[in-house]
Formats: structure tokens, C-alpha cells, sequence
């Protein structure tokens, strides 16, 4: 009897395809996304297959082709898990180029195929077919069918949000000079991937603009800094227009005074304004001060604020009397928020609405992840009440489902916080091999985004970043969240805070089933379909909507 070789299978984003793991697939992939959005796909190619080379894909349909970027997965062996949540042995993360040479050839050979469809894609139906020529079966045909809404989403994220990255750590991590222009291109090309996944970055070379004192004032030279930040501040680092939404106040040593240090904050924040730049400006305080530190967040907010009101100072830490009036956007970390059974893993856990009331009414309120979630030591603590107190949080570990990476948009839109921080995508770069491993802090991803992708591991000529499958869960929640604020700007604020109810209760009780995951996006995509036509027809008419 002839037997027929298995298909390749299609397998939700939502899902982390891991060896030895049984999911659902289908036989084709179906997508809906908005104008302004992408989405992904998963396809599992059948065991035995050693290598593949995939054909360009792209759909066509009643507008320009959507053209698919596809890449392949490769795994990472945990060796500890982040908590009980997480696991040992081989997790999906790194998307390395498909041509690159496979280090694991008995791990499943599993495609990330993406489209974006621009904010002018006709809306419609596209079809294609992602033709794959596999060495070990049969050539074979995976058909995409795609639906372009005809709502948009905007290009720069609704949320604000900062998240750190380092040309040294980047550098480092692919072997190069600081100082080369092979690595300053590579930032540039990293901080780019980030604002494609709706993250706006702090830190990058951290050189601060050259400064003289004239008179009491601070003249900067910015011709090296606008052209390292000012694309991504102007919108022409992407031809989206996508802009970061925040930028850090860059320290200068130069300053010495106390008059010179304001002085030179006022000249930051007014050459801003004359390049009609509309990110947030933000000074980084001592991050996470202990006791003995508050004197000199004090200070350093005290100096800020002596140059005006255009520097907010950002201040991570939970509500504290000794810092009362500090910081202008308020910055804890994400178990702060929800008081929960059992030991509390915040010095002082209070909810946002609370916290609202605690402060100035012109205070912002951020927050931001650290092992204070998922546990700062690796491994199940040995504790039940402590583990418990450690799990079911919002997280970016690569050892935990693919719906803990995508929580926290649809959060930030049920608490309503005014920001997201985070304090590194790169940091392993600095410590270890991150194809090796990438533990720090007691979590499997902690601070860390990307891989090197170095001639010697991708097979190509040039340097690159990996992106990994958590900054696409990551930019996925982000879209989330543009889905439900727009929906709550069409009327729909009821309808929006019941769906992120449905995904994440609270910042430990995240539902994990992808299935309600994509069912609620659905929902929300059938009612924005049908109140954004609404709002089009009623534009047209001259009537307002109901």
C-alpha cells in the first residue's frame, strides 16, 4: 500500500511549536489584518525534512501584492526554566534567515511567514501560495489567503513605550569596534527593528551632544546626534512614517554646575521643539534607587526641573514617600499594580486608579517587567505560595507561552497606564553566547530581544539582528491595543474593555489558550469592519453616526 508523505501544517502565532510537542494545524493559512498591521503564521514542515527553499510569496488581489518575509525558526536550549511556567530543553525564538545553516537538524524545521500590508493597501481578499522545495519530501504548496480590513491602524504606536539597546553591547556581541562605521550601521539597523515592531528606543550610542557655556548658556553641537536619532524622531526611518514616541535626555559630563547641567537640559528640550520632534522627552533617573539613593534622585530631579517643565524625570520605583514629587512619570514594575493571595513580590503593591490618587494630577504612571515577576533566582521556587506568587504574569520569557509575550498591550489598555519601559533588548550580548543561552535574572530572555546575527551563523555577508519570535508577540499585543482604542474612539468602550477582559483579567490571570485569543480578535475586527464603515458612509453623507 503507497503511503503519502504528511503535509506541511499551519500553525497559529499563538502557539510555540516545540520538539516532541503535538499542536493542531491546518492545511492552509488564513489572515485578516488591518491597513498598518502584520501578522504571522506558522508552517511545521513534515519530520525528516533536513533543509528547504522557499519560493518569494507574495498575494495578490484587488490592490498591490502583499508581498511575505519568511524566515526560520531556530531554537534556544533552556537548560533552567524561568519558573514553573517555563521548561527545559528547546524553545523557538531566534527567526534566522531560511538559508541559514541549521545548528539542530533533529528540531522540527518550522517557517515564520509574515505580511504587512501598508496603511494604502487596498482593502480585500489576497490570495497565494508559499511554494516550498524541501530536501526529504516532497515539493509542496501551502496556499495563504489574507484579508485587508479597511480600517487603519496608525504607523507610530499609540502607547508610549522606551525600551533600552547599547551599540556596545551590539558591538560586542557581533565582535566589532564601537567606533566602526560596520557597527554604527548595525544600531541603525537594529533601532530600526525595533520601531518596525511599534518600539521606540533610549540608550543607542549614548554620546551626548558636544557642549560650550556661553554666558550661562548651553551650546550644543547636534549634527552627530540628529543623525543618529532624528530619523526616528522625524519619520523617515520607515516608509510607514512610524516615529519613536519617547527619547532620553542624553547626560553630559561637560556639565559640571548645577546652573550648567540646567542650562544644557533647557537647550536639549528647546532644540527638540525647533525640530517640531512630538516623542516624549525623558530624563532617566538613578534607576531602581535604593534608600541610600534618594538624595541624589532628588537632586537630579530638583536640577532637571530648574531648566523648565519640557524634561519630565522618570523614576522606577514603587510609590515611596521618601521620593514624593520626584518623578514626573512614575515608573514601577508590573507586579506593583495587582495585590494578589498570598506573598506579595512589590514592597508596596497599589492599583493604578489608586496610585492615580496618591500623586499630582500631572503625574504620568509607566511601568515595566523584571524578575519580580517571573522570579529572580531560575527554576520553581521551592515555596508553593512563593512560586504561585511568581507565576501567571505578564511575560517576555522565551520559556513561556506565546499569550504571557503578547499580554501586555491588550493590559495597557484595560488599566489605562500612560507607558511601558523596559530596561535592555541586547544585554546577554554583554555576558554570554545568546545562541547559547540567554538566562539572566532568573528568566530566559530578561533583557534581551535579538540575536547577534553574525556572518559565521547566518551564512550571509554582512551583519544583521535577529529579531526574535517574542518581539513579534511583543509588537502583536502592541496592535492589540491599537484594535481596542479604536474601537473605544468609535463608540465602542464598553464592547473594547470586555474583549481585553477576555485576554487579560489582570496582570497574573492572562488567558492562555490561543484559540479565545484569535477568537476575540474576530469579534473586535467584525465590529471595527462595521463601525469604521459606518463612520466612512456617514463621512460621505454629511450625517454623524449613532
Amino acid at each position: 500500500m503507497m503511503t503519502v508523505a504528511p503535509a506541511p501544517r499551519v500553525v497559529s502565532a499563538l502557539e510555540k511549536v516545540r520538539p516532541g510537542v503535538s499542536l493542531p494545524g491546518e492545511k492552509e493559512a488564513r489572515l485578516s489584518l488591518a491597513r498598518g498591521e502584520c501578522e504571522g503564521a506558522q508552517v511545521v514542515l513534515p519530520p525528516g525534512v533536513s533543509r528547504v527553499q522557499v519560493a518569494p510569496l507574495a498575494l495578490r488581489g484587488p490592490g498591490t501584492p502583499l508581498e511575505a518575509s519568511v524566515w526560520r525558526e531556530e531554537f534556544l536550549e533552556v537548560k533552567t526554566p524561568s519558573n514553573s511556567q517555563g521548561g527545559t530543553g528547546a524553545w523557538p525564538d531566534p527567526l534566522v534567515p531560511v538559508e541559514a545553516p541549521r545548528k539542530d537538524t533533529q528540531a522540527p524545521l518550522v517557517l515564520y511567514v509574515e505580511l504587512c500590508a501598508p496603511k494604502t493597501q487596498r482593502p480585500g481578499t489576497y490570495q497565494g501560495a508559499l511554494k516550498l522545495d524541501m530536501e526529504g519530501a516532497p515539493a509542496a504548496s501551502v496556499p495563504f489567503t489574507a484579508e485587508v480590513q479597511p480600517f487603519v491602524l496608525p504607523a507610530t504606536s499609540s502607547l508610549p513605550n522606551s525600551f533600552g539597546i547599547s551599540l556596545y553591547s551590539i558591538a560586542k556581541g557581533h565582535g566589532l569596534k564601537p567606533e566602526s562605521p560596520e557597527a554604527q550601521t548595525l544600531l541603525r539597523d537594529y533601532v530600526t527593528a525595533l520601531l518596525a515592531h511599534r518600539v521606540s528606543a533610549h540608550g543607542m550610542s549614548m554620546e551626548p551632544p558636544p557642549v560650550r557655556f556661553e554666558e550661562g548658556r548651553a551650546v550644543l553641537d547636534f549634527r552627530a546626534y540628529d543623525a543618529e536619532v532624528g530619523p526616528f524622531l522625524d519619520g523617515s526611518a520607515l516608509p510607514s512614517g512610524a516615529r519613536f514616541t519617547t527619547v532620553d535626555v542624553r547626560d553630559s559630563k561637560a556639565a559640571r554646575t548645577d546652573e550648567q547641567k540646567a542650562a544644557y537640559y533647557r537647550a536639549f528640550a528647546e532644540h527638540a521643539k525647533d525640530k517640531g520632534w512630538p516623542a516624549q522627552l525623558f530624563f532617566y533617573a538613578k534607576d531602581e534607587p535604593k534608600p541610600e539613593d534618594v538624595p541624589l534622585v532628588r537632586a537630579q530631579a530638583l536640577r532637571v526641573r530648574t531648566a523648565g517643565k519640557d524634561v519630565p524625570v522618570l523614576v522606577t520605583s514603587p510609590l515611596d514617600e521618601a521620593l514624593r514629587g520626584s518623578a514626573d512619570i512614575l515608573a514601577p514594575t508590573l507586579n506593583c499594580f495587582f495585590p494578589r493571595p498570598g506573598p506579595q513580590t512589590c514592597r508596596n503593591v497599589v492599583p493604578l486608579q489608586t496610585l492615580r490618587g496618591k500623586l499630582a494630577p500631572n503625574v504620568k504612571v509607566w511601568w515595566y517587567q523584571s524578575c519580580n515577576s517571573h522570579g529572580c533566582t531560575g527554576g520553581p521556587a521551592k515555596d508553593s505560595a512563593t512560586e504561585k506568587a511568581y507565576s501567571g504574569w505578564a511575560s517576555y520569557m522565551v520559556d513561556h507561552p506565546a499569550p504571557l509575550n503578547r499580554a501586555m498591550g491588550p493590559l495597557a489598555f484595560l488599566s489605562g497606564v500612560d507607558g511601558e519601559l523596559y530596561f535592555d533588548t541586547v544585554f546577554a550580548y554583554n555576558t554570554k553566547d545568546p545562541w547559547k543561552e540567554v538566562f539572566e535574572f532568573g528568566g530566559n530572555g530578561d533583557g534581551t530581544f535579538f540575536y547577534p546575527g553574525t556572518p559565521a551563523h547566518t551564512g550571509l555577508s554582512r551583519h544583521q539582528p535577529v529579531v526574535s519570535l517574542r518581539l513579534k508577540h511583543l509588537r502583536d499585543g502592541l496592535e492589540d491595543y491599537e484594535y481596542l482604542q479604536l474601537l473605544e474612539s468609535l463608540g465602542e468602550r464598553a464592547f473594547a474593555r470586555e474583549a481585553a477582559r477576555r485576554l487579560t483579567r489582570s496582570g497574573y490571570e492572562v488567558e492562555l489558550n490561543g484559540g479565545r485569543w484569535e477568537q476575540v480578535r474576530r469579534e473586535m475586527t467584525a465590529r471595527l469592519r462595521q463601525r469604521w464603515n459606518a463612520a466612512e458612509e456617514a463621512k460621505r453623507s454629511g450625517v454623524h453616526p449613532k
